[in-house]
């Protein structure tokens, strides 16, 4: 273990094997860091913070203090994070302002520099969140997905497994898993996040029409959902099950995309 002679860590906090903390780093009491962490310059680690091994978190990143209005002196609340989990500059993640409650990050996510993670958010493992994307608080983000650069999310949204987030966007309801989002709208499958996540081309396809009918059919939101629990694949129903659960609603799908080819469609969507 190696502690700059600057660093302030509370005896109260436990410290794994193998661990750096640099320069004016601060943590406090009842934290727990695991073993062959990284801690950068500049990092303060708040109260009942918990980080997992082999963790990277970078400098002048701000973990596990409450952003709320509301007074919360001796709320004893947490932040989770999981194993090998990479933190870079300027992040900052709070703790919820209400007893025994959680914010937590998974394992092997990456959080790119200035991203804002607000109280009560879940984000699942693999999850990749670019520069200055800023989730607000109760959101939720499913395994594996993938969100670009300033992105902002509402409160209480959710994005689902294996979406991908195009640059920019505004985000006021939820993403349904595997779709590819870009200026707002739905515009069809993750078709490359598919692929990476080894799915077969059968499964590829399921997922492909469930999208299509869902967002580009013309349908209602009932029939659509009709049609597709007709199929039997798991992410399919997934899919089908993440949009009845919305209580926000459903992120609109391309009007351009309604009722043309598949074809025409991803041509219009590699052009956006």
């Amino acid at each position: 273990m190696a502690i700059h002679p600057t660093a302030i860590v509370s005896p109260n906090a436990e410290i794994g094997k193998n661990v750096e903390i640099g320069p004016y780093t601060v943590i406090e009491d009842d934290v727990k860091i695991g073993d062959d962490c990284y801690i950068d310059a500049h990092v303060k680690i708040g109260q009942y913070t918990t980080i997992g091994p082999r963790c990277c978190i970078y400098y002048g990143t701000f973990i596990g203090e409450p952003q709320d209005h509301r007074f919360y002196k001796g709320i004893q609340s947490y932040v989770e994070i999981g194993s090998d989990t990479v933190i870079r500059e300027y992040v900052n993640i709070h703790r919820p302002p209400f007893e025994f409650l959680k914010t937590v990050i998974g394992s092997h996510v990456l959080l790119m520099a200035f991203v804002h993670v607000a109280h009560d958010c879940v984000v699942q493992d693999h999850v990749t969140i670019a520069n200055h994307t800023a989730l607000s608080g109760h959101v939720q983000v499913g395994r594996g997905a993938v969100m670009s650069g300033y992105v902002l999310v509402h409160q209480f949204c959710r994005i689902g497994s294996l979406a991908m987030i195009g640059a920019g966007t505004l985000i006021s309801q939820d993403i349904p898993p595997f779709c590819l989002l870009q200026e707002g709208y739905v515009v069809g499958p993750n078709t490359i996040g598919l692929r990476r996540a080894g799915m077969s081309n059968e499964t590829r396809l399921a997922i492909r029409h469930a999208i299509r009918t869902y967002f580009f059919e013309g349908l209602n939101a009932r029939n659509a959902l009709e049609e597709i629990e007709r199929n039997p694949t798991p992410e399919v129903q997934l899919f089908s099950s993440f949009i009845k659960e919305a209580h926000r609603g459903i992120m609109p799908g391309n009007p351009r995309f309604v009722g043309i080819s598949e074809d025409q469609r991803e041509n219009l969507a590699s052009k956006a």
